[in-house]
């Protein structure tokens, strides 16, 4: 009794805390947000309901969730419903693999789980786009797969980079090696190409192609309303505020349990939204340019860097 407690039961309750503490942080992220772009562009932003606007997120989940359904009469109505679903599943999976040190759950593969975690989300994009049965729908997934899968090579060269550093897939050795000083100090511009590739992963501003309003209505959600809309708006923010605590986990890494840590976090999320109130959107051709013709070689290079830091001290020690 006592293991079936410590092994099923327990872990089920801190997964439904990690959830509903990720929805209640996703919530805020969108009032931070609309604050910010608010002040950027010179007005309040949300200011009416509760004090200062601070319940605001909670009265636009009431109001999303309680509005009708629609849904297109030539959708493939099945995999069109259960795609945001899928893809709100998949933004919150991802949050286990980060070390928490209290054994959640844990994994010495935490690196792997988050590359296929974040694969599987260019399929949720894809399949909304394709059985809204609307060209504007399919433009827009298309165009958000192309971008995704391309600067997930650069993600993954990066993290292929530290796991020759420090020699293993657990996200926790990223905590322990970073002890005395950050990746960041060092590894600077791999930092910055980082912040730029997750900027593309997630589709914000500059690289928002997939919901380019301008040209393309809205992209790959514009036949979604209501919840649909809600729960893929819900893991674009949840998948922002993971990729910022990886950020902080690869770059900066402290102690989960430090307020420091959460400081860092609230930060590297104020960067996303700065960088949505102040840049314009690239150009589709420059984006493709960017990824292949000058993050793929640098993080390239880096890589072998790595390799031969590795063996020159394996070679040294031994």
């Amino acid at each position: 009794m006592v293991l079936l407690i410590y092994d099923i039961i327990i872990p089920l309750i801190g997964s439904l805390l990690l959830v509903i503490c990720v929805m209640v942080g996703v919530a805020f992220l969108t009032l931070l947000e609309r604050k910010v772009l608010g002040y950027i562009q010179i007005r309040k932003g949300p200011n009416k309901v509760g004090f200062n606007g601070l319940l605001q997120p909670f009265s636009d989940a009431v109001k999303l969730f309680t509005k009708e359904q629609t849904y297109p009469l030539l959708s493939n109505y099945i995999i069109y419903h259960f795609s945001p679903i899928f893809s709100l599943f998949l933004s919150l999976l991802i949050w286990l693999c980060i070390p928490y040190l209290i054994k959640l759950y844990s994994f010495n593969l935490g690196v792997l789980f988050f590359l296929c975690c974040t694969s599987m989300g260019v399929y949720t994009v894809m399949i909304a786009g394709w059985s809204s049965n609307s060209n504007y729908a399919l433009l827009g997934g298309l165009r958000a797969v192309a971008q995704t899968i391309s600067y997930e090579v650069s993600l993954s060269l990066i993290l292929l980079s530290f796991i020759f550093l420090i020699g293993g897939y657990n996200f926790l050795s990223f905590l322990l090696f970073q002890k005395y000083a950050w990746f960041m100090v060092f590894c600077f511009p791999l930092a910055l190409m980082w912040l730029a590739s997750c900027l593309a992963e997630t589709n914000r501003t500059p690289f928002d192609f997939a919901e380019g309003e301008s040209e393309l209505v809205s992209g790959f959600n514009v036949e979604y309303s209501s919840g649909g809309f809600a729960l893929i708006f819900l893991a674009e923010y949840s998948s922002i505020l993971f990729m910022s605590m990886l950020f902080i986990v690869l770059f900066m890494g402290s102690d989960i349990y430090s307020l420091l840590f959460f400081l860092k976090l609230t930060f590297i999320s104020f960067i996303f939204i700065w960088v949505r109130g102040t840049l314009p959107r690239f150009r589709y051709d420059k984006l493709m340019y960017l990824a292949w013709k000058s993050f793929l070689p640098l993080s390239l290079n880096y890589l072998f860097f790595f390799i031969g830091v590795k063996i020159f001290f394996i070679s040294v020690l031994i």
